[in-house]
């Protein structure tokens, strides 16, 4: 059983749906960041950085933040997700800091500034939605001849989907970036992922592109 402490934003749902995806039995404990929340000291006993997720594991009683270290601890868990092939499991492993150190940072700054905040800095704007662009380009790219981003679905795919899923708030037309269009919707209808993106709270369907 792993104790989850999350919030309905991207990160938080890289780990319900991967909870979900390995078939994980979990207890969702909601921690609101709109109402700072994450600085209560009973958090930042779990998590020092004050940022969701966060993970205990009751089998052992080990707690664990940020989400790529936690995606990495429960897919070796189970074994599943993530390759133990030298080479591959590399390779899962560059595209899930590609998401960590890219996708989460530079469109975080485009939901804070183009969605939150429009008008009040037009170069933030400009500036962060250029790199949204060429990162959407990357992925795009990338995935013109593969299914998913890193051989088997995986815990890679798992880390960057739900910042694609906020396209919307974006400004991201997905018909510019055909491949990610058609790897973003395999994704969506995935049960697990239908399940583990309502989590810790239901705020509405998975955002789908027009077809």
């Amino acid at each position: 059983m792993i104790d989850l402490y999350t919030w309905t934003t991207p990160n938080g749902r890289k780990v319900s749906i991967a909870l979900e995806e390995l078939g994980i039995p979990y207890t969702a404990h909601t921690v609101d960041i709109s109402k700072d929340e994450q600085f209560k000291p009973e958090f930042l006993a779990i998590s020092p950085n004050n940022r969701i997720p966060a993970i205990v594991d009751r089998d052992n009683g080990f707690g664990l933040m940020e989400s790529g270290a936690i995606l990495m601890y429960l897919a070796d868990k189970v074994g599943r997700l993530f390759p133990t092939d030298h080479h591959q499991r590399y390779r899962v492993i560059e595209w899930l800091m590609w998401q960590m150190g890219g996708v989460g940072p530079m469109l975080g700054q485009v939901h804070h500034f183009v969605k939150y905040n429009s008008g009040k800095a037009p170069y933030a704007e400009a500036r962060y939605l250029k790199e949204a662009h060429r990162l959407y380009g990357v992925l795009d790219r990338h995935l013109k001849d593969r299914e998913f981003v890193a051989g088997d679905y995986s815990i890679a795919d798992i880390a960057i989907w739900p910042w694609i899923s906020r396209f919307e708030w974006q400004t991201i037309d997905l018909d510019r970036y055909p491949d990610v269009k058609r790897w973003y919707t395999a994704i969506a209808v995935r049960p697990a992922v239908q399940k583990g993106y309502k989590i810790p709270k239901d705020v509405g369907d998975v955002p789908m592109p027009p077809a």
